[in-house]
């Protein structure tokens, strides 16, 4: 495996933002498919879900559910032709890791649970990059050896 991704480009890549026209170019030159991971998938999946709350409480903040139900249209066709692949992960291997990582980084960078567990995930499965366009999560990365092209 080559590249594994983070929220953020799942979000750039199946929802308009700032950075989905580098989300779509990196995707497209991508030489094998988009592997995902099961967390980061409910994690993707409850992130629109959030959107669509907050846009409910006030349509100034989030997304409609149309919105949502589009990204989530787009990704499921991904995988239908193998665009994109859900991996299996051992998850006793990738806590092991995110604690390890959490011990050696999270007192100094300040990194959320998620986004250590998406680099424990990564160097799990024998990933030489990570997708990202979390600046903080591009510096644990790093310090792991992770390339991060975005």
């Amino acid at each position: 495996m080559i590249a594994y991704p983070d929220t953020s480009f799942l979000c750039a890549t199946y929802r308009f933002q700032t950075h989905s026209n580098l989300a779509a170019a990196y995707f497209k030159k991508m030489p094998e498919p988009l592997h995902v991971g099961s967390l980061l998938l409910y994690e993707f999946r409850q992130s629109l879900r959030w959107q669509e709350y907050l846009y409910l409480k006030d349509r100034s903040k989030g997304f409609d559910k149309a919105t949502g139900s589009a990204a989530l249209a787009k990704l499921q066709s991904n995988i239908s032709i193998g665009a994109v692949v859900t991996v299996a992960v051992n998850w006793s291997d990738v806590f092991a890791i995110a604690e390890r990582l959490s011990i050696q980084y999270t007192a100094a960078g300040g990194h959320r649970s998620f986004d250590i567990l998406h680099v424990a995930t990564a160097l799990h499965l024998g990933a030489r990059e990570l997708l990202t366009f979390d600046a903080n999560q591009r510096k644990l990365a790093k310090a792991e050896g992770l390339k991060t092209p975005l």
